[in-house]
């Protein structure tokens, strides 16, 4: 059966990564690029040609702008959002109306229009938030749940959710940040050497959403079950692929920043489903009449929560070979050796 696929906030990192792997597929019959800036569209028309991609200037806040571009649509991709913690501390009214708001209308024109799948992408942030960008992300999810609820398993249309950390070389993130000042000769910036992060490349990213794609059910949320490292490795790592010694400065914890970030919580661990790279965490679909649910099990947290300080923590030699895997980095260290040429 061919597919039909829109993509919210398709010019974002994760939506040219998708885009690149659906091109590949038999089975999809229109790619269609939501986004509201019309220079990172025809960046990707020119880098991306394909002639099953469609794009439509659209924006999550109008929901009457994502009509035609969900109108017959097999599933929905819904990645727009603003990400960026420091912002989103300094502007979380604006977080709210993408983040929250905007998902709410991405849901509810998404059932109109009968699209049968809606995957939402979701962080780490979300999980036990502290700032504004993972509280709004966290709402997001619980909106999803509560359209789910009322949607039930027998509907038309499927929501769920997945959860990831950081992606490298994703807009913003710090590995191209770190290479950029390590190949300009310049001090590295660092938070806390002892911060860590998931580490999740994008391709990976794009197989936990086609997880999400061909098994969710309704409310789902889907977790990889993904490495760490500390900041200090992750630098250090840089510094072996290309030769320079780092030089850093430590700033201090930013605005809405943890020191460890969490996946999934320990009442989730306790009744997540093991799918061998990934965990799928169903959703409580009890109603708000508890009575009817008197003597069922519950969850039980006697699992530990899933976090970047409990995980396995990648050494340097471990997160070199994950960024050698990277297009990114070698179109990097190949700058990094023509400026030594």
């Amino acid at each position: 059966m061919s597919r039909t696929i829109a993509i919210t906030g398709g010019t974002g990192s994760f939506g040219r990564q998708v885009t690149r792997y659906l091109i590949t597929r038999d089975d999809v019959a229109e790619i269609r690029i939501v986004s509201r800036d019309e220079g990172k569209q025809e960046d990707m028309r020119q880098r991306i040609v394909d002639p099953r991609l469609r794009y439509f200037i659209a924006d999550v806040r109008d929901p009457n702008s994502l009509r035609t571009a969900f109108r017959g649509a097999t599933a929905v991709f819904h990645a727009a959002a603003l990400k960026q913690v420091p912002s989103c501390e300094f502007f979380p009214e604006q977080a709210v109306l993408t983040n929250v708001l905007g998902s709410e209308n991405v849901l509810r024109v998404a059932q109109e229009e009968q699209v049968a799948r809606v995957v939402c992408l979701s962080t780490d942030k979300a999980v036990q938030p502290v700032n504004a960008m993972g509280m709004t992300k966290a709402l997001m999810e619980k909106t999803v749940q509560a359209h789910a609820r009322r949607l039930g398993p027998a509907s038309a249309t499927t929501l769920c959710c997945v959860r990831y950390g950081n992606v490298l070389y994703s807009r913003g993130s710090v590995v191209p940040l770190f290479m950029d000042r390590l190949i300009a000769g310049q001090t590295i910036p660092v938070t806390d050497p002892r911060m860590t992060r998931f580490l999740l490349p994008l391709a990976e990213a794009v197989g936990l959403v086609e997880t999400a794609l061909s098994r969710g059910q309704q409310g789902d949320t889907f977790i990889r079950k993904s490495a760490a490292s500390d900041v200090a490795t992750l630098i250090a790592a840089l510094g072996e692929l290309t030769g320079i010694r780092p030089h850093t400065e430590t700033i201090g914890v930013r605005h809405g920043e943890k020191i460890h970030e969490t996946l999934a919580t320990a009442e989730e661990m306790a009744k997540a489903e093991d799918l061998g790279e990934h965990w799928r965490i169903p959703m409580d679909h009890r109603g708000l009449d508890y009575r009817q649910d008197v003597g069922a099990p519950g969850a039980v947290a006697d699992t530990p929560a899933f976090s970047s300080d409990n995980t396995h923590r990648m050494s340097v030699e471990e997160v070199m070979a994950m960024l050698l895997k990277l297009p990114e980095i070698q179109v990097d260290l190949a700058r990094l050796a023509q400026s030594r040429a």
